[in-house]
């Protein structure tokens, strides 16, 4: 179930992200400082990136999309207070989703298990 929020949440951000560049083209924050438009444009390409790796139950979908989501509402809660122009609605219900992800990363990794790239400890070797 952890698992599915993830997914839905940040194809949520990819959908939002995708159709802002859809209908605005690439000025589509033109209003916001140059750093702000790319982070807010990469998150086209790293949102649906992190769905994948969940969907394919890898730890580094869940360390992507741990920083990810603290970067993106550190920068959506500056430019909200410093700048304007996002919603409230839209800053606390991507809060909320950082919530989600906090609590639940742990246990989304237990359940993950080993990733491809860990080897398990008890390897024996026949001579």
């Amino acid at each position: 179930m952890f698992q599915a929020m993830w997914v839905v949440g940040f194809l949520v951000g990819t959908t939002t992200h995708t159709a802002d560049l859809v209908v605005s083209g690439l000025d589509v924050y033109g209003a916001y400082p140059l750093g702000v438009r790319l982070f807010w444009v990469t998150l086209t390409i790293l949102d649906p990136a992190i769905a994948a790796l969940i969907i394919f139950r890898r730890r580094s979908g869940i360390v992507l999309g741990s920083a990810v989501i603290i970067a993106d509402i550190a920068v959506n809660w500056t430019a909200f207070a410093l700048i304007g122009g996002l919603s409230f609605f839209g800053v606390i219900s991507q809060s909320l989703f950082a919530a989600l992800i906090v609590v639940t990363a742990r246990p989304l990794w237990m359940w993950f298990g080993q990733s491809s790239c860990e080897k398990p400890a008890n390897v024996s070797r026949e001579l």
